[in-house]
This record gives C-alpha cells, sequence and structure tokens, in this order.
C-alpha cells in the first residue's frame, strides 16, 4: 500500500528498511543516533535496531568516511552521514582515493558497498560551508556512484539500491525539497533503477535537463513559456544515462541544463559536451547551461540571487528556441 511521504521522511523509510532487510547494514554519522541526525532522516531507526546498527560519532569526517570503509571490506553496508555535503570535503581523500578505488586496487578481490549520505544544495539560508554542490567532484572520481534523487519515490528506491550495491556511492540529497511536497511511495526498491535517468514530461520543442532541487524549478519554469518542453531529470550523475539525454536532442533538436553548481566544470558542461560529440547534426541552438556564478557560495542574504530560479530557467529556454 503507497503511503504518502517527503523526501526525508522517505529517506528515513528506505533506511529503516535495509536495517531490517539485511543484518550487515548500519549507520552512523554526527548526531545521527539520540537524535536522529541534523535533519532527522534517521529518526527513531537507533531506538528501534540499537545502538550497535544506528549511533552518533565523533565530529570527523575523514574518520567517518575512513571506518566506513575499514567496515565494509570486512563484509558490512555502512551508511555514513555527512551532515552537510560542503563538509564532505574534509573526507574527500578517503571517498575519492579509497573507497572509489579498492575494486581496482586489489584487481577486483575487494568490494567497498559503502553508501555515504549528504544533504546538499543550498535554499534553506544556512551558514557558509552548509550549501555545497559537489557532484562534479564527485563523478570526477571514477569507481563512484553518485546519485541525486528529486522526489520521494526516487529517495526512498535509489537509496535502497545504493545501499545494496557493492560499490561505493554517494548519495545527496536535495535539502531544499526536503520536507516541501509530499507524494505516494511504494516501499519498493525496483520502483527506480541506478543509472537511468527518468522522462517526466514529454515534448517536441526542447529539452531540458535538471537534478535535485531543480527539477521542480525546471518544471514551473516549463510551465510559464509557449513551447513544448521535455524535461528530463538525471537521477543518477555518474555513471551517467547520456543515451536518454542524446535521444532527446535528437527528438527536440534543442536543449538547456540547469544546476545548482557554479557554471564552470559544473556538470551540465559534461552534458553538453557529450551532446556536441554524438548529436551536434540534430542542433538547431547551441546548448544553453543555467547555473550558479563562479563565486563562493554566498552568505544567505544573497543566496535568492545565487541560485537558479524559474526566470533565469524561462530566460534559458527562450534563449535556445530563439536561436
Amino acid at each position: 500500500m503507497p503511503e504518502k511521504m517527503n523526501i526525508v521522511e522517505a529517506i528515513n523509510a528506505a533506511l529503516h528498511d535495509e536495517l531490517e532487510n539485511d543484518e550487515d547494514v548500519l549507520m552512523y554519522g554526527e548526531d545521527v543516533g539520540e537524535d536522529g541526525g541534523v535533519f532527522r532522516a534517521t529518526k527513531d531507526l537507533q531506538e528501534e535496531f540499537g545502538e550497535k546498527r544506528c549511533f552518533s560519532s565523533p565530529l570527523a569526517e575523514s574518520g567517518i568516511v575512513g571506518t566506513a570503509i575499514g567496515m565494509s571490506l570486512y563484509g558490512k553496508r555502512p551508511v555514513p552521514e555527512i551532515q552537510f555535503s560542503g563538509f564532505s570535503y574534509l573526507a574527500f581523500h578517503q571517498i575519492k582515493e579509497h573507497a572509489a578505488r579498492f575494486r581496482t586496487r586489489t584487481r577486483g578481490t575487494k568490494e567497498v558497498p559503502l553508501t555515504v549520505r549528504a544533504p546538499y544544495g543550498g535554499g534553506i539560508n544556512a551558514l557558509e560551508h552548509h550549501c555545497e554542490s559537489p557532484e562534479s567532484y564527485f563523478a570526477h572520481a571514477q569507481g563512484l556512484h553518485v546519485v541525486i534523487p528529486s522526489n520521494p519515490q526516487d529517495a526512498y528506491s535509489l537509496l535502497r539500491k545504493s545501499i545494496q550495491l557493492d560499490d561505493p556511492v554517494v548519495f545527496l540529497e536535495p535539502k531544499q525539497t526536503y520536507r516541501a511536497f509530499k507524494e505516494e511511495v511504494e516501499r519498493d526498491p525496483d520502483a527506480a533503477e541506478l543509472e537511468s535517468s527518468k522522462v517526466i514530461e514529454e515534448g517536441k520543442d526542447v529539452t531540458l535537463v535538471a537534478w535535485g532541487a531543480m527539477v521542480p524549478v525546471a518544471e514551473e519554469a516549463a510551465e510559464t513559456i509557449d513551447a513544448d518542453v521535455e524535461i528530463i531529470d538525471l537521477r543518477t550523475i555518474y555513471p551517467t544515462d547520456f543515451d536518454t539525454v542524446i535521444e532527446s536532442v535528437k527528438k527536440t533538436g534543442r536543449c538547456a541544463i540547469v544546476h545548482e553548481a557554479p557554471k564552470t566544470g559544473g556538470f551540465g558542461a559534461e552534458i553538453a559536451a557529450r551532446i556536441n560529440e554524438q548529436a551536434i547534426l540534430h542542433l538547431e541552438a547551441p546548448v544553453e547551461r543555467i547555473a550558479a556564478p563562479d563565486v563562493p557560495y554566498p552568505l544567505y542574504s544573497l543566496e535568492d540571487y545565487y541560485m537558479p530560479d524559474e526566470n533565469q530557467v524561462k530566460k534559458g529556454l527562450e534563449n535556445v528556441l530563439e536561436f
């Protein structure tokens, strides 16, 4: 029976069901145990599954991930939480140089079934270092899966799939939309597949690619213009489902991409490059990227000027359509 959930409730349900499904699954991080995490994604899990499977850790991100790598090499499936993605850089060495490499380093004899969860992106008036969008950093670290859901059903199913995967995953959660809306969620891990993007709105005039909290923004912008917009939710940043994007661009001939990270080096650049390589003869206009400016994430009083909004996406779509 489907249950109405928001994204953070769906994440809590996925964690609960994986703890129940596999006794090797455990989770920890700063305030994760008694308090249920800073956003309460692990609420009540310690009470139900005990302090050995859901507990709070010291404030030390490198140690959190390093410990998880060790546990995963000995058969556990740890799901550590980094309180905000901006703090994941303190664990970047452990994630990129160790978690991502063990399968190759050991010629396939060792697996690292590890899922690092972290709220990412802005939109909640948080402090400095709390609003980063680091998906491109992790997508460039070969050996990792990088997953970003945009809705409760995907959050539930993709997180369960990530925990069940035998390779490391960085699971970035769009905190701006944690509690923004609810939808019916089937507690079925197969309701969404990793490495598979989703066409959430079909159209014939222009392709609009988004992920995370930018998906609702893309949908709102598409409703304001007089054009038939095909919207694609990328869902897994890496490995990327480029085939769905390329097929869509071959149909529409035009493409815009929106993401929260700064434009230079953002993952939109990789998508634009792949379109250039595989569909350039189908293009009627240059690919448009709508992104944050190339400056550090500002203090919250300037946040609304920094994050792409409906008007910026609308302008980007108009640029592509009027070229």
